[in-house]
């Protein structure tokens, strides 16, 4: 079940990232981060009621306000290097970033995947390195100012996965309530001191899109890490960039080179290994 979960989190990630980076590009990314953090608590709100859970303990709170800290680090980074540099590119070298520190961290914890899944690990985090075009040339240049940011922004992403698994089991959904607080917080903060602030149109709604579907991904996230192990669960979920890429490819008329193809191809495989040792 937790890689169906992560699967689907992955799935839904990738398609906020896509409506992100197309909001940023008219709009401040920080701005835009704020909106869909905003309209996100809506989603989490109904979640929070389905679930029924109880008041989590202080300490689950305080792990979710440090992922919420890594979260927006993230994302307003995820949003501007999407706006600024290829889709294609951006989104799947977060996603190695954000991946690499989770596993590192979980096999530190003890975790040890079986050898058919830690195979699975090594394909899809070499399919991605190849999505990025790090191998080979990709069709879109991306300047290494970007691509700096882009891989901060990854292990912001990591932070987050790591300090919601730490969370225990009984705490439900309230470790993201503390995340959003401590995002939405700063996020406003900074943005109100910026004078800056996203209205208007077609570029709201890709802004209330991205948070939707940012904090419905991240409670199928939290639900998959109770079910498995954090190595293998954030594995799954940094293959966001595929549907991000698929979108791109679709309406930006971005294109995917040979060894781009491959690495989709990869980890498409990865998947099923993991599925398969987990």
């Amino acid at each position: 079940m937790e890689i169906v979960l992560a699967a689907a989190a992955a799935w839904i990630y990738g398609l906020g990232d896509f409506c992100g980076g197309r909001a940023s590009r008219r709009l401040d990314s920080l701005s835009v981060t704020l909106v869909g953090q905003l309209f996100g608590l809506v989603l989490l709100g109904i979640a929070l009621i389905a679930f029924a859970d109880p008041l989590a303990p202080a300490v689950d709170w305080a792990w979710g306000a440090l992922g919420g800290a890594g979260g927006l680090i993230g994302l307003g980074l995820l949003y501007y290097c999407l706006a600024n540099g290829a889709m294609t590119v951006v989104g799947p070298l977060t996603a190695v970033v954000s991946a690499v520190l989770p596993v590192i961290v979980g096999f530190a914890l003890g975790e040890r995947p079986s050898f058919v899944a830690f195979g699975g690990i090594v394909l899809a985090l070499a399919g991605i390195v190849l999505v990025t075009g790090a191998i080979g040339t990709p069709h879109v240049p991306t300047a290494p100012r970007i691509v700096l940011l882009t891989v901060v922004g990854g292990a912001g992403f990591g932070f987050m996965y790591v300090c919601l698994d730490q969370t225990s089991d009984e705490s439900g959904m309230w470790p993201l309530v503390a995340a959003r607080v401590v995002s939405i917080g700063v996020a406003a903060a900074v943005v109100a001191g910026r004078r800056r602030t996203a209205t208007g149109g077609r570029v709201t709604r890709y802004a209330v899109a991205a948070g939707v579907f940012d904090m419905g991904a991240n409670v199928l996230f939290v639900l998959a890490t109770r079910e498995g192990l954090l190595s293998l669960v954030s594995v799954i979920t940094a293959l966001y960039p595929v549907s991000t890429i698929l979108l791109a490819v679709r309406f930006d008329r971005e294109r995917l080179s040979a060894t781009q193809v491959m690495g989709l191809v990869g980890v498409g495989v990865a998947v099923a290994l993991v599925a398969l040792g987990r």
